[in-house]
């Protein structure tokens, strides 16, 4: 998709709305990891720079729709209510007491003024006077950042007045919040979709995805890698059949692999498998050989007895061949033969595309097949385009020190993997389109 960026529409004095992805994770009020904002600072500098007037808004974590009439509960909270723990009022009326204070955007206010000099107001509402009274202050080259936009029942309704009133006074939309354009929800597109706020552009952030990882994915060259892992099969149905049409190499790691070896008739032992999938990866192993193309699977699989509880847990393992795992073993990582497999094809390729880690990386002792596949794609840097697609992927290589060689990292989850899927992006598509 080729869409206008905010380098080409003026902005000097101009007021501009962002919408930026400040979900970052906090404990006790801290944030924990600063990757977000830091990601966001770009688009932001440069339109103060450009003399623009900014109000920035994000969304924080998953609020209980707490100033809605409808109430969403979470699983956990539904199992609550149906064992009669508790009641869905209780839980309402405690998230009205709680969730303000816990999913609030104020030290994410108070470090982007860090970070931006003290340009930044903090309003503590989104539609409300405060709100409406900071950004009618705001001057040329400062900005005003709104709290939670899912404290509003109306931000996922994509309720039409709830639009209008956040898109007070702007005159240019700026969506830099790729890890939520798979959602349409009101400040994602509706502001947009629905005419409120015609010039629509995308930022840097947004901007990098589509260079980088949607030319890839549009037009790659060859040979061209995928490497896919994760939990289930379940999870990455459409990315599966997709990646096959556009690689020439599918290799296949986690959990999800155990089903592709039982659907070519190995016994798994108790490893993960969706059983419901098994007719389902049939199907893509003899699409593969139709096409030519090739699925890769694991020759040897680290097995144990249990999961890890906790996840760091120490734990026995051992390495057994793919097609005589035991009946008693659950298979966790990737082995050794399979990591120099998964390397080798690796070597010579020109893109590579990953999601999905190779085995249960959180603990030390089941970390191996991810870090290997993290090592195969830095040594090919600066000779390959490598990506990775946002998720535990993206959260492994940077915990385990590869952030640094690694061509482009997705800022988005469940975004990268609607994008590897072929699905057009709400958030995206809403975005004026470029000459």
């Amino acid at each position: 998709m080729n869409k206008k960026t905010v380098r080409d529409v003026d902005v000097k004095g101009k007021r501009v709305l962002v919408r930026c992805d400040f979900n970052v994770p906090m404990k006790d009020g801290t944030i924990t990891d600063e990757n977000r904002i830091i990601g966001a600072l770009p688009t932001i500098k440069y339109l103060l720079e450009q003399g623009a007037m900014v109000t920035l808004c994000s969304h924080m974590g998953k609020p209980h729709s707490i100033f809605s009439a409808e109430v969403k509960l979470n699983k956990k909270d539904k199992k609550k209510v149906e064992a009669g723990e508790t009641t869905a009022e209780a839980i309402v009326e405690k998230a009205k007491k709680d969730e303000p204070k816990k999913l609030t955007l104020a030290p994410v206010a108070k470090r982007l003024n860090e970070l931006l000099g003290g340009k930044v107001a903090f309003a503590s509402d989104v539609i409300g006077p405060d709100a409406k009274a900071k950004r009618d202050a705001c001057k040329p080259g400062e900005a005003v950042l709104l709290e939670n936009l899912r404290f509003h029942w109306e931000e996922e309704g994509k309720d039409e007045a709830f639009c209008k009133a956040l898109a007070y006074n702007a005159e240019v939309y700026v969506n830099d919040a790729f890890g939520t354009a798979h959602r349409s929800h009101a400040s994602t597109a509706a502001i947009v979709e629905k005419g409120i706020i015609k010039t629509a552009v995308c930022g840097f952030l947004i901007e990098k995805e589509l260079s980088v990882m949607g030319a890839t994915l549009d037009n790659p060259p060859h040979p061209f890698v995928a490497i896919l892992g994760g939990a289930k099969v379940a999870d990455k149905l459409n990315v599966i059949s997709n990646l096959l049409e556009k690689c020439d190499t599918l290799i296949i790691g986690g959990g999800m692999a155990y089903t592709f070896l039982k659907a070519k008739g190995y016994e798994v032992g108790t490893s993960l498998l969706d059983e419901e999938k098994i007719s389902y990866c049939k199907d893509m192993l003899d699409k593969a050989a139709k096409m030519g193309k090739e699925i890769v699977l694991p020759i040897d699989t680290v097995v144990t007895t249990h999961f890890p509880e906790p996840i760091d847990e120490a734990i026995d393992v051992k390495t057994v061949p793919s097609n005589a795992i035991p009946a008693d073993k659950m298979g966790m990582d990737i082995g050794e033969k399979t990591r120099k497999l998964y390397a080798e094809k690796v070597a010579n390729a020109k893109a590579v595309v990953w999601n999905g880690p190779m085995g249960v990386f959180e603990n030390p002792t089941l970390a191996k097949g991810t870090i290997a596949v993290a090592q195969a794609l830095a040594d090919v840097y600066g000779k390959c385009t490598t990506i990775i697609g946002g998720g535990d992927s993206a959260a492994a290589a940077k915990q385990l020190g590869f952030a640094d060689k690694i061509s482009h990292i997705s800022t988005g989850g469940g975004a990268s993997l609607e994008y590897m899927e072929g699905k057009v992006l709400p958030g995206i598509a809403c975005l004026n389109d470029a000459k």
